[in-house]
């Protein structure tokens, strides 16, 4: 509750005392999830079977949050509801929730923060966040920095809480992030400046007086904005004196940055540690899915803490099976990892599950295929179906035989089939009741006027292609009219990379790790190393996200059973370990960035190793090939090529040891395979050499290597692969034939040495050590 104050004097609270509060703006102010959201609030929709807003309700536990303010003015009635029936109105929650229902005005957080200043809710510092979180970030922290520098600086207003990432990772938004310029010294935020994918961002323009007052500043674009922001009480009444600030980043924050009259400061928490990630769109729903079933967000798992209160059994290859009994899986089905079956669902024979999460009281017809897709609560799915990389709504019928292309949504209620085909990217929602005077019924008070002009327009033609008993009406996929287009982040172009199905490459790979549809390939864009630009998504299909291991599980309640008694059946070696490499580029990535100790990046990536199922030799492939890549290519090479090279193998080698399984042999293999077909192949002698000193490889090893035929490229098709191995092997003879005549060399020297009798034994014993311990081989005219 808020603090008292008595008559006459006033009670200042301490730190230990005061009641943390937070503020949930539940409404997401935009229209991406649509249709999905025309009869629904975007914080209700399920992620793993739990509301969104039941996960950011969880994240603000975990900090310590004492008071909740859930600001919605979309469907306010229905958030109401789910919250007093939730886990969370009932005593001994230890939260206090208050949900408020804002004006129908209300159209950008800029006017719910106008509308909490007019309220008075907030009454001190207090945790400012959106109703789409899934964090385990201890925000308490954050909040104590924020009170901290706020004793000594009251112009501090607030602390925005970022995470560090790699441009490739997958909750990394391509079509939304953001320019951030930090005094290195003090975190305080200097500029800001959002980048959006299209119309793309070519420069950043960063006042100079930044640049002249601060004389060490960090430009950085590998933050995501998790936004958590620690916000002071006089945060609100700055909106209210500017009705120009409509969106918190772009309006508040630029503009408080760049006003000459506010002389108000803004900070940046870079979180080392935790994870945390909106929900923003449908290609972050993807993500954020498959990192909660992957355990990035632990304690937040669906096994503990899941904040629905639902009990899963997680089992071998993070396969989550509700735990009280009530799902029926048929003894031929097949469930792959990464997946979750909610309570009363009854799976039949023949069906495979890959990499998805499938609601309550759902049925999934015989011979039915659900690939990386979400299914919510109480869906129906006939015999002989495909779904694949889409988001099915609750109570939703789709007949026999009939299949869901990628990228589809398809909106609560709706019945298509039999043998509708809905093609890529559709979007349906359920029509509207009839009365019985013939006129439409609106279910909710909230209207969409879009969703009636779409209804208005429908041709007859659709109804034929989506099944005889079909009661949907289909969204239009094509681009608005230019002068209909909106301006920002919205318009629709970029909004293609915000999407389910947005396909994925590295540079340093050769494999998608979220090839699912749209590559937006025929749109400049801003971020030019996270998409590929030259492949059909068709054609990426065999390297999908999906899972490689399956497991058939007896027909009733099998939750119950042990894994000893499932049976593995292989399929689609290809598919399962471009999951695996993509997750276990993403950790070392996370683990380079975030200066993770060898010891526990090592952890991590046995743990992913046992969750997959895979061969040892695959996790010593992922992190030979990640610990290449990261040493930069100096120009000249030379000394500081060298010194590049043994500052990343001193750092990082040993974690291709710390994995498990010591193979030297089996290293220089794969370092040549590697190299054989990267921009790195000039600089194998060199790694090798570096490994040799770091005692990762010794001289044995690599003769063992080169008298291997497949070393010399026994096997492989004549092309550049081959050429490129050939040339390391070349390289490494050379290499151990300068080795052998320095030992020729120090053998000639000690024996020279013999006649000075035993006595000098032990001396020449301590040369001969300090001779060969550095090991040192720069000097090998090879190494240049």
């Amino acid at each position: 509750m808020a603090p008292k104050s008595s008559a006459g004097k006033e009670k200042l609270l301490g730190d230990e005392d005061e009641v943390l509060q937070a503020v949930i703006l539940a409404d997401s102010f935009n229209k991406r999830f649509r249709p999905l959201t025309t009869r629904k609030p975007r914080c209700l929709l399920p992620i793993c079977n739990a509301p969104l807003l039941d996960w950011t309700f969880e994240s603000l536990a975990l900090a310590g949050v004492q008071e909740i303010f859930v600001i919605c003015r979309s469907h306010a009635e229905q958030v109401k509801s789910t919250i007093a029936e939730s886990r969370w109105s009932k005593p001994g929650s230890g939260i206090k929730i208050m949900p408020i229902m804002t004006a129908k005005e209300t159209f950008s957080p800029g006017d719910a923060m106008r509308d909490i200043y007019t309220r008075g809710l907030v009454t001190g510092d207090f945790v400012l966040v959106m109703g789409d979180l899934v964090s385990n970030v201890k925000i308490n922290e954050v909040v104590k920095a924020h009170k901290e520098r706020r004793k000594t600086n009251k112009d501090a207003i607030m602390t925005m809480v970022v995470k560090e990432s790699g441009s490739r990772h997958r909750t990394r938004p391509t079509g939304n992030s953001s320019v951030f310029v930090i005094d290195s010294e003090t975190s305080e935020c200097l500029h800001y400046e959002p980048v959006m994918g299209y119309p793309p961002t070519k420069v950043a323009g960063i006042p100079r007086e930044i640049l002249a007052e601060h004389p060490e500043v960090e430009i950085r674009n590998d933050l995501i904005d998790c936004s958590i922001d620690i916000c002071s009480v006089e945060v609100p009444s700055l909106f209210q004196d500017n009705f120009d600030y409509l969106d918190i980043r772009r309006d508040f924050v630029h503009g408080v940055l760049t006003s000459d009259l506010l002389m108000k400061n803004i900070y940046c928490y870079v979180a080392k540690e935790g994870y945390a990630a909106r929900v923003q769109d449908t290609k972050s729903y993807q993500s954020i899915s498959k990192d909660i079933l992957s355990r990035w967000t632990f304690p937040l798992v669906p096994d503990n803490n899941h904040p629905a209160g639902d009990v899963y059994e997680h089992r071998r290859g993070n396969k989550y099976i509700a735990k009280d009994g009530s799902v029926v899986l048929a003894r031929t089905s097949r469930i792959g990892n990464n997946c979750l079956i909610g309570p009363s669902t009854q799976v039949s024979e023949d069906v495979q599950i890959t990499s998805s999460v499938i609601g309550r009281n759902c049925v999934i017809g015989s011979g039915s295929i659900i690939d990386n897709s979400y299914i919510f609560d109480g869906t129906i799915i006939g015999a002989g179906c495909v779904v694949e990389h889409s988001i099915v709504g609750a109570g939703v019928e789709i007949r026999e035989n009939s299949r869901v292309g990628k990228g589809c949504l398809v909106g609560d209620g709706v019945v298509i089939g039999p043998e509708a085909v809905l093609e890529r990217f559709e979007k349906l929602s359920k029509k509207r009741e009839t009365g019985d005077d013939g006129e439409q019924e609106d279910e909710e008070e909230d209207v969409d006027s879009e969703e009636e002009e779409i209804e208005a327009n429908q041709e007859d033609s659709i109804k034929a292609q989506l099944g005889s008993d079909c009661n949907a009406i289909v969204w239009p996929r094509e681009a608005p009219d230019e002068d209909e287009d909106e301006e920002g982040v919205e318009n629709y172009k970029n909004q293609r990379f915000l999407r389910l199905g947005l396909a994925f490459s590295t540079p340093s790979t050769s494999f998608f790790f979220c090839a699912t549809g749209d590559d937006a390939s025929d749109l400049e864009f801003t971020d030019e190393g996270s998409l590929s630009s030259d492949e059909d998504s068709d054609s990426s299909d065999e390297d999908s996200d999906s899972d490689a291991n399956f497991t058939t599980l007896p027909t009733s309640s099998a939750t119950s059973l042990t894994l000893e008694n499932s049976t593995i059946v292989a399929a689609s070696d290809a598919v399962a370990e471009s999951e695996f490499r993509a997750e276990v580029e993403q950790s070392l990535e996370r683990a380079f960035a975030e200066g993770h100790s060898v010891d526990n990046a090592a952890v991590e990536l046995k743990t992913l190793r046992m969750a997959s199922n895979v061969p040892l030799s695959r996790v010593r492939e992922s992190v030979v090939s990640a610990i290449v890549e990261k040493i930069q290519i100096v120009e000249g090479g030379g000394v500081p090529q060298r010194q590049e090279i043994a500052k990343v193998i001193n750092r990082w080698g040993p974690l291709i040891d710390k994995i498990g399984g010591v193979d030297a042999v089996e290293t220089v293999s794969i370092l040549q395979t590697h190299c054989a077909t990267s921009e790195r192949l000039p600089l194998f002698a060199q790694i090798l050499v570096a490994l040799y000193q770091a005692d990762i490889v010794e001289e044995v090893d690599m003769r063992r290597w080169h008298a291997l035929p497949s070393s010399k490229g026994a096997g492989e098709e004549p092309g550049p692969r081959r050429d490129g191995m050939k040339k390391c092997w070349d390289v490494g003879a050379a290499l151990l034939e300068q080795l052998s005549q320095q030992e020729s060399d120090s053998d000639e020297d000690s024996e020279g040495d013999d006649d000075d009798g035993d006595d000098d034994e032990e001396e020449e014993d301590e040369e001969e050590e300090l001779r060969r311990g550095p090991r040192r081989i720069e000097q090998l005219s090879i190494i240049k």
